[in-house]
């Protein structure tokens, strides 16, 4: 091919183009010609890349084509609408129909919580070998409790929120091999049975049901409902259901995933708010714990109230018509 001789006869078309696609308003005729010349553009990108290596050629080109396509599918302004939708709808939508998972995961971790520190606390020769003597006093009397305060409220905030963030993104990513949720679910029940038998069995429970409820209550939540949703989508592999494939099961879940993985992040960040402002604050017990129990009631009000609700309507967490771009032929 005589690159030459075909981008010299088709350069009036793409200059033509150029110049619609900048136009805001175009007359019908004109839309009419911006569409044929788009399409044209785009069959011309696709013959000059198969015989042509020359890279600034293919660069105009491909601005040229997605500056043509932009015009035609008409340019996107931000609106608030699909946060609101996401809120409202398509996020509590996600956590009801994943409910029994994450639900099951809250109830047998709280459980075998409760099981490990009972067992911990009335079995100190299993706490010494772990901390002893004067170890084991200092961590119950001060570190414990100065954990909450060691650094500026800000700063633990955004700490305590990324470490979890990266805890629960685990428990999604690898939820389709299943064993690595259940290890990650492991490891955390581990360290609270163990952390909360020792302060049990030094005689300092009070405080340690004190500093973990007002931010553990929605933290711990977050967890499981991460792990219960990766859970799910390693579920999709063995039992995909009727009239689909595994391949078509998992992608479905892990969209549903990803969504849900946007509300833990908002999730996350409130319980890490709580966990640095309201925790180590100097209000009274019960006033720390309510507060946490009132953030935890309504998010399962949420989840189950309103996203029921949400279900029930036909929320399924597809992109809105009007936010969907439907392609646009090139030939």
């Amino acid at each position: 091919m005589d690159l030459d001789a075909y981008v010299a006869e088709r350069r009036g078309e793409w200059n033509r183009l150029e110049v619609l696609a900048r136009r805001r308003r175009l007359s019908p005729d004109e839309a009419d010609e911006l569409v044929l010349l788009y399409q044209r553009a785009a069959t011309h990108l696709s013959v000059v890349r198969s015989h042509s290596p020359d890279p600034v050629l293919l660069a105009l080109l491909s601005q040229l084509v997605i500056a043509g396509r932009s015009a035609v599918t008409g340019g996107r302004r931000f609106s608030w609408r699909p946060v609101a939708r996401f809120f409202t709808s398509s996020f509590p939508a996600q956590l009801y129909v994943a409910r029994h998972w994450w639900l099951s995961v809250m109830v047998v971790n709280v459980l075998a919580g409760w099981a490990l520190m009972w067992y911990f606390s009335t079995n100190p020769d299993i706490i010494s070998s772990f901390a002893s003597g004067e170890a084991l006093r200092e961590y119950v009397e001060d570190d414990f409790v100065g954990y909450y305060s060691e650094f500026q409220a800000q700063n633990f905030a955004a700490s305590v929120w990324s470490h979890n963030a990266l805890i629960a993104a685990q428990c999604l990513a690898s939820g389709v091999l299943i064993l690595p949720v259940l290890y990650i679910l492991g490891q955390n029940l581990f360290a609270i049975g163990m952390t909360g038998g020792m302060m049990i069995y030094a005689g300092h429970g009070g405080t340690f049901f004190a500093m973990i409820l007002p931010h553990g209550l929605l933290e711990l939540t977050s967890i499981f409902v991460a792990a219960g949703v990766g859970l799910r989508i390693g579920w999709a592999w063995i039992a995909p259901g009727p009239h689909r494939t595994r391949g078509q099961a998992l992608a479905e879940r892990a969209r549903a995933a990803m969504l849900v993985a946007l509300g833990l992040v908002v999730m996350l960040g409130v319980s890490g708010v709580l966990e640095a402002y309201v925790t180590p604050s100097g209000l009274p017990d019960a006033v720390r714990i309510g507060i946490g129990a009132a953030v935890w009631l309504a998010f399962m009000v949420y989840a189950l109230g309103v996203g029921g609700a949400a279900h029930r309507a036909g929320e399924t967490g597809a992109l809105a018509p009007e936010h969907d771009v439907t392609p646009v032929p090139t030939a």
